[in-house]
């Protein structure tokens, strides 16, 4: 919960530091009212319920909160599914924001102490399955776009390992494994981790070091990139690893029913 937690607050740092929501990862639209206002509450809103998780006494609020609020932050990237159903980076974007509302969806079926309100549909042991079930289905896309966007995947990968190409395509199968895994119950607990560690690899391999080098470790599809995509990107990815982590935590090394 502590790397959630991090994530949220350095989420609502950028958002106070540049007044604006994470770029492609929150795409509320430029004509909306008070869109720079709403920004800046959005921000606050992370960081309070970020400092929150770290106190037992307010971790249960904080996750009361959180919940509807990713719920929200997910919906953002609904219109583009019906917009362009047959673009598969709409799927992506999806389904990298699914990971995030699963782990937050875990953490509050785990700590949220809804069992007496009228949430109690989203905790306990169900929604916690749900939310592995959620999981999995959405980072099959995240692994699809690997392959079919082979350049971009292949301009985020380090100099320093060769045959890209043979990489792009590893990842991608390996989130697409790791998807499958979690839905049928073929080892899943380690495919919970592959994932998690996957996405955890990304921001330490790929963004963070985008950020000490000004963006000059990323291909020429990013030849644009700046500093703020860079800690958006890094940030990003630090969170959904979270939420990975968060899932893979609570997932069995097998399902109740299967030998």
């Amino acid at each position: 919960m502590a790397l959630f937690a991090i994530g949220l607050i350095g989420m609502g740092v950028l958002g106070s530091v540049y007044g604006d929501f994470a770029m492609g990862w929150q795409p509320v639209a430029p004509w909306f009212p008070a869109r720079t206002a709403l920004a800046y509450v959005s921000a606050v809103l992370m960081i309070g319920c970020g400092a929150a998780l770290f106190f037992p006494s307010t971790t249960k609020w904080a996750l009361r909160t959180l919940l509807p609020y990713l719920v929200l932050w997910q919906m953002l990237k609904f219109p583009a599914l019906v917009v362009a159903p047959k673009m598969e980076a709409v799927y992506l974007g999806f389904g990298e924001l699914a990971v995030l509302l699963a782990g937050g969806w875990t953490l509050f079926a785990r700590l949220g102490d809804a069992e007496e309100t009228r949430f109690a549909w989203a905790g306990g042991e169900r929604a916690v399955r749900w939310s592995r079930y959620y999981l999995a289905v959405w980072i099959v896309p995240i692994g699809l776009s690997h392959m079919l966007y082979t350049k971009p995947t292949m301009d985020l990968i380090p100099a320093y390992f060769p045959d890209k190409i043979f990489w792009a395509y590893l990842t991608g199968l390996g989130q697409i494994a790791s998807g499958l895994g979690l839905l049928f119950g073929v080892f899943p607990r380690i495919a919970a981790w592959a994932e998690a560690i996957q996405i955890s690899l990304y921001a330490l391999l790929i963004w963070l070091p985008a950020i000490l080098l000004n963006g000059k470790n990323l291909g020429p599809t990013f030849v644009h990139a700046d500093r703020r995509l860079s800690f958006t990107a890094f940030l990003i990815s630090w969170i959904i690893a979270a939420g990975a982590w968060a899932v893979a935590q609570n997932t069995p090394s097998k399902y109740p029913g299967k030998k």
